[in-house]
């Protein structure tokens, strides 16, 4: 990186980043709790709220949204007449998933070849620590330049909506003439990249039942409808034959244009098996950034170890679809739980229940506070120019601050390029584009002042 005071800054701190990333990881802030304890949560909120605090932040608060979880809030005023600027995290995670598979401990931030460890490292808690970072630079050179207001959400994984709701009710609190979110991430690590476009997403719970009990399977098998098998026929009409998506109704073709996504490339970054075929048509970026895809994450049934020969009464299975801008999620989930209901066989008895949503979203990448942030990213990654992605993920509060503050920019960085492996096991993020991003976050916070 190219010597400039504030990259001199920021390089000096990233001792005390990794310190503060490994105090924020230990928190198992899971925002389901009955898998994980509230208290869990509640740390990692006070923790941010203390961090505030010791930076200068005023009016500091544990806000309790809607859906029984806390967000952090703060302010830090600037000089007189500057632009506000919001700055967002998430400080819940997914859970671990298989702790056995991990190579050390999801909760333990550990360094290895040349990467930091840990659940929460980068999605979204080295997010937290890049914001802290950059604005720590600021005030280490000259001061910060604009009003600064920090929220950090308690329960972004959990897509249960808690700060949108207090947002909507409270509109005045989030007010920013630009906001960055800091919870995307680069499309290949060292390749500065804003995230110009999210999908939506719903979460359905599908319910099937056809008798009043299990029943032996020698004595009844071959008659009796089995409602495990019925889920399972619900579940593949979801799939077309090449594992597209085929949501009776919803439009599945559109293309992406702008920076295309290499099939193998795609292929490393998702660590496909060696004979393993992709799934859908059209280009990768079309596929995983502008169609719709549907994944079903979790089905209740007997385990395998135990099963008894039964006939099963009744199964449930939890369902994702991811929609692409352009595409109404409250219609989509309409469409997704119409096919349910037309494509279970038998007669079977089927309910849906919708568990959480969230809008698509898409940035004006023509817009000022873009510009600044290019010529930020272009001192903080010599010789590469800022990139515009799609991003598969959702992040519903996106769509909720565009509708709140349709005169906000909205910007989206974060820690997330493939190699950190977000949701999965041994997720970790990369100390050089934590350093680089929070020089290109207090660079734009700079530019952006000025413009």
């Amino acid at each position: 990186m190219s010597s400039n005071p504030v990259a001199e800054t920021v390089a000096s701190l990233m001792p005390r980043a990794k310190a503060e990333l490994a105090e924020l990881v230990a928190f198992k802030s899971v925002a389901d709790f009955d898998q994980y304890p509230r208290s869990e949560s509640e740390g990692a909120a006070n923790w941010i709220a203390d961090a505030l605090r010791s930076e200068g932040f005023q009016d500091i608060a544990l806000l309790d949204t809607p859906d029984g979880t806390q967000s952090v809030y703060g302010y830090l005023p600037g000089p007189e007449g500057a632009k506000t600027v919001l700055l967002y995290a998430h400080y819940d995670v997914q859970p671990p998933l298989d702790e056995t598979a991990w190579t050390t401990p999801p909760f333990e931030l550990v360094e290895r070849d040349g990467r930091w460890y840990g659940r929460g490292s980068a999605d979204c808690k080295g997010g937290v620590v890049m914001h802290l970072l950059a604005l720590r630079a600021l005030k280490a050179n000259g001061g910060v330049p604009v009003h600064v207001k920090v929220i950090v959400e308690g329960s972004e994984e959990q897509g249960t909506g808690g700060l949108e709701r207090y947002a909507e009710a409270h509109p005045e609190l989030l007010t920013a003439d630009t906001i960055v979110i800091g919870d995307a991430g680069n499309f290949r690590a060292g390749l500065p990249t804003v995230t110009a476009t999210l999908r939506g997403m719903t979460l359905v719970r599908v319910q099937v039942d056809t008798l009043e009990g299990n029943l032996h399977s020698g004595q009844f098998g071959g008659a009796a409808p089995d409602a495990l098998a019925a889920l399972i026929r619900v579940l593949d009409s979801l799939r077309a034959k090449d594992g597209s998506t085929t949501v009776d109704g919803l439009a599945g073709e559109a293309a992406w244009e702008g920076l295309q996504y290499e099939e193998q490339a795609f292929r490393e970054d998702a660590k496909v098996l060696d004979g393993v075929e992709l799934i859908g048509s059209g280009t990768v970026a079309d596929r995983v950034w502008a169609r719709p895809a549907v994944t079903v994450l979790g089905i209740d049934c007997p385990p395998v170890v135990g099963a008894t020969p039964s006939v099963q009464a009744g199964a449930r299975a939890l369902i994702s679809l991811r929609v692409p801008p352009g595409v109404d999620a409250v219609e989509a989930t309409k469409l997704l739980e119409a096919h349910i209901e037309a494509h279970t066989p038998w007669g079977a008895r089927v309910s849906t229940e919708r568990i959480g949503q969230g809008q698509a979203f898409r940035a004006d990448t023509s817009s000022p506070a873009y510009a600044s942030m290019a010529e930020a990213m272009a001192v903080a990654y010599p010789g590469q120019e800022m990139q515009s992605a799609g991003m598969g993920g959702s992040i519903p509060l996106c769509n909720t601050l565009a509708s709140l503050y349709p005169e906000t920019e909205i910007l989206l960085i974060g820690l997330s390029e493939p190699e950190a492996q977000i949701h999965a096991v041994n997720e970790s993020v990369s100390p050089d584009e934590l350093e680089r991003l929070s020089v290109a976050e207090a660079l734009f916070l700079r530019n952006y002042a000025a413009s």
